[in-house]
């Protein structure tokens, strides 16, 4: 629709799209604070004081994200704390994961702790926007964390969250700056979860792979039922699975989750030459049944795997390195068309 035509239907533009900023007033959330952003149809909402990560995403009433039974909440003393930041670790849509470590805690020359710092770091110069640009209306909020040390790293995180009206699109911009005057690591994982009722028996993972293998023994044996979702099943181990993507020729390739059933789905863009690395964390156990689609610049094995090979991700003073990222709602037709492009971009790499 034209710009117009929308303001003829409208008397103010909150009726189908807004960014309202909120906080938490109880329980483990209380004091934190973010937007609920609405996009007609398309809802979602971001948190300051956690990395600007998005905690859920919903699309005409459907969730599509997974919440895990810690449940939404702010800062916690545990949370950087070894094994005990599973206790912080609330799934979302989004959580961030970097920037001196990912996955697993790792002690080395010091303690490194599980998925790192930046998904619990408070953002800062923060603000939103909302304008027309021709007849797109445009919704926008963003912000920066910074991982410092006296005496240590001083890497800053800046972020961009908007969406379109009318749209059904979440675009994530990301720039990582080192502003230190030595050469850091700057390891980077984006763990989208994918969660019930969106994601449930039947539901397929589309990923245009060209080699899978599982991150271990246990995972081995479900290595061929990567891209089916079964029922959920009591005390089941999570399994994860490194895929090697194929991509275009300008490095561009996606992830997805479709519900044939329910007639929705989610896709994920983004690019290898930044994020070459992606894993699949699959959790068929009950109560925390959920699927993770994790584009990555490190592998899932962590730090520890990179200095022991010596290619660990690092970026030099005052060098930057962005990254975007797109979330598309799937439903009718474009399930289909997604399948045929996951066989095409694969079969395009044989």
């Amino acid at each position: 629709m034209k710009k117009q035509d929308i303001l003829r239907h409208v008397g103010h533009m909150s009726q189908v799209a807004e960014i309202r900023e909120i906080s938490y007033q109880e329980g483990r959330a209380k004091g934190m604070n973010g937007w609920q952003i609405k996009n007609g149809p398309l809802n979602f909402s971001v948190m300051k004081d956690k990395g600007l990560d998005i905690s859920g995403l919903s699309y005409k009433g459907m969730n599509m994200s997974f919440l895990s039974k810690p449940g939404l909440q702010g800062r916690n003393h545990y949370d950087t704390n070894g094994q005990e930041a599973q206790r912080s670790i609330m799934g979302g849509m989004l959580f961030t994961c970097g920037l001196e470590n990912i996955c697993a805690p790792y002690i080395g020359d010091r303690e490194y702790p599980m998925h790192g710092r930046i998904r619990t770091t408070p953002a800062e110069h923060t603000g939103e926007k909302v304008c027309w640009e021709g007849d797109e209306y445009h919704l926008s909020v963003h912000g920066e964390m910074r991982e410092a040390e006296l005496f240590g790293e001083n890497l800053v995180l800046k972020r961009k969250i908007s969406t379109i009206f009318p749209g059904k699109q979440i675009i994530i911009e990301d720039e990582i700056e080192n502003q230190g005057f030595r050469e850091e690591p700057a390891m980077l994982l984006y763990h989208f979860n994918v969660g019930y009722p969106l994601l449930e028996e039947g539901a397929k993972i589309i990923l245009p792979t060209k080699k899978v293998t599982p991150r271990d023994e246990a995972a081995a044996p479900f290595t061929e039922k990567y891209c089916i979702m079964e029922a959920p099943k009591d005390r089941e181990p999570e399994y994860v699975f490194l895929h090697e993507l194929a991509e275009d020729e300008d490095g561009n390739t996606f992830a997805a989750v479709i519900n044939e059933k329910a007639g929705f789905g989610i896709r994920l863009d983004f690019n290898r030459k930044n994020l070459p690395y992606f894993m699949e964390w699959k959790s068929l156990a009950s109560g925390d049944y959920v699927v993770g689609l994790e584009p990555a610049n490190s592998s899932v094995y962590g730090r520890a795997y990179h200095e022991e090979n010596g290619n660990l991700h690092t970026i030099k003073p005052f060098a930057r390195e962005k990254n975007r990222l797109v979330i598309t709602i799937l439903e009718g037709e474009e399930l289909v068309r997604t399948e045929e492009e996951e066989q095409a971009l694969a079969g395009k790499e044989e």
